[in-house]
């Protein structure tokens, strides 16, 4: 099985089998044929002696300066080696493969005056594993991920650092002992290769897969949270919930009707209390809006990933035209809202862990320990919680306001888009570990109630955890228990445990 580069829109799910789980990648003949007449187009243009804005002129500020004919290959090695500045850690092995496999559509597409060997290189560099190392910061996400995506131009011409069998080595290194010719830019693909926001577009798609794991993972943990805290179900009625017809809602308030189903823990309104606090009754209004985004996000994804994002754009009709596809703003923009989004469900978790901890509002033993004094308990559970979300509300604060204008205020309006991908991915791994925090309690919870009146779903949950980590009877390190409740939660274990008892949840 392959994905099939056709410069058409791609899924999440295309992008994260490539990047992910290094799914091989072909170019369709289609796709192939349109590369050519692209490049034919560009030559044309180039031997008429038309000046063309990065073909043979400089960039940025330098727009203004022809270039000869016979310098036009050095101009564009020039520009990948210039704009290879980032700093910082490497972007995963992950990311980069995603934001590769990207650009490589976005050429695909027929609109960039590439050559095929150009697009096949990149191809070549995925199904054998050669990932550049590309610095996390130093992009503005305005005349595309400059620097990120120089980066990854640095190996394919044969320079740079990359990873190969998880080495990391010089890129030319890498390239001769997977057995792949380092390509040689000509006119336009230096340029080609650099504009667009495609590291951006890979962090946010990885992360809009991660987003969808985590809904729900929180969902399932949420419904165990309630049955042992005697939830009053009738806030989940979809009599209720349709009313207001958002459909987020009133997908959590299904998954958490079949989560709850053959439960003897949950409650009617009066039996028990009159109304439930908000962080059980609101679970469909809470979930379901960070469900709403994620459909939206992973939309601006989708259309970006078929999108072609260079300039100047080589048009079928032979027209060369400078625009601004490769401005990151609808990017940005998107990245932002699905950081707030995810914020919200850390927030109303790490508020379900405390309502758990806290003997007056639970009629639990004080934090879930049964010995309290001498043991803490899960007491630290919540405090760690309580600072990741207090960090999430601070990563929180949008990217997409701000713009410092670069390259002599040629571009003078910026998106920070991939500052803002690069929060967004944050905050997920943050809420992963705040979900992995009441995980931990809701089950620590169960050894305080008739494990027996718990719903099939939630007995699932529960066994699966225990599978791996053990109740807690006196005090012990927490941190390898949140490591592991977590890599239960974004390895879709727990998702895949529930599942098998009460069908696929929305």
């Amino acid at each position: 099985m392959s994905v099939v580069l056709s410069g058409k829109n791609m899924t999440v799910s295309e992008i994260v089998r490539v990047a992910k789980h290094w799914e091989q990648v072909t170019i369709s003949d289609e796709a192939r044929s349109k590369i050519e007449l692209s490049h034919r187009l560009m030559c044309k243009a180039v031997e008429n002696g038309e000046r063309v804005y990065g073909i043979n002129t400089g960039f940025g500020k330098f727009a203004d300066v022809p270039i000869s004919l016979e310098n036009l290959a050095e101009l564009q090695r020039n520009l990948v080696r210039s704009h290879s500045a980032g700093v910082g850690p490497s972007f995963s092995q992950e990311e980069v493969r995603a934001a590769m496999l990207l650009r490589a559509n976005a050429l695909a597409r027929g609109m960039s005056g590439v050559r095929p060997q150009v697009v096949e290189t990149i191809v070549e560099m995925l199904n054998k594993g050669v990932t550049p190392f590309v610095p996390e910061k130093g992009s503005v996400g305005a005349s595309g991920d400059l620097a990120p995506l120089a980066h990854i131009a640095l190996v394919i011409i044969g320079e740079g650092e990359a990873f190969y069998k998880d080495e990391l080595m010089p890129g030319k290194q890498a390239m001769d002992e997977a057995g792949i010719k380092p390509c040689k830019l000509e006119a336009k693909e230096g340029l080609a290769l650099t504009n667009g926001v495609q590291m951006t577009n890979g962090v946010l798609a990885l992360t809009v897969d991660t987003g969808r794991t985590l809904a729900k993972a929180a969902d399932i943990i949420a419904s165990l949270t309630g049955q042992v805290l005697q939830v009053i179900e009738d806030a989940y009625d979809d009599g209720i919930l349709v009313l207001r017809s958002q459909d987020g809602a009133r997908e959590v308030g299904r998954n958490l009707r079949a989560l709850l189903q053959g439960s003897h823990l949950s409650t009617v309104s009066g039996e028990v209390r009159v109304q439930d606090p908000y962080v059980l009754r609101c679970i469909p209004q809470v979930h379901g809006a960070v469900r709403q985004g994620l459909n939206h996000v992973t939309n601006v994804v989708e259309i970006e990933s078929g999108s072609a994002t260079d300039n100047p754009l080589v048009l079928e009709d032979g027209r060369i035209l400078s625009g601004g596809n490769f401005h990151g703003q609808p990017l940005a923009v998107a990245a932002d809202y699905l950081g707030i989004c995810l914020c919200s469900l850390g927030n109303i978790s790490e508020r379900r862990t405390a309502r758990m901890m806290d003997t007056q509002k639970s009629g639990l033993p004080a934090f879930l320990t049964g010995e309290g004094g001498l043991n803490s308990g899960l007491m630290l559970l919540q405090y760690t919680a309580a600072s990741l979300v207090s960090e999430n509300k601070v990563l929180a604060h949008p990217s997409s306001v701000d713009t410092v204008p670069t390259s002599a205020d040629q571009e003078d309006h910026v998106s920070m888009s991939t500052t803002a991908a690069r929060k967004a991915r944050d905050i997920a791994k943050n809420v992963s570990y705040v979900l992995a925090a009441e995980y931990l309690s809701a089950c620590q919870a169960v050894e305080f109630i008739d494990k027996n009146g718990l719903s099939p779903a939630a007995h699932a949950a529960y066994s699966l955890l225990r599978e791996h980590i053990p109740a807690l009877y006196e005090d012990r390190p927490l941190s390898q228990d949140l490591e592991h409740a977590r890599w239960l939660i974004i390895s879709g274990e727990l998702e895949k445990a529930v599942t098998q008892k009460v069908g696929n949840l929305e």
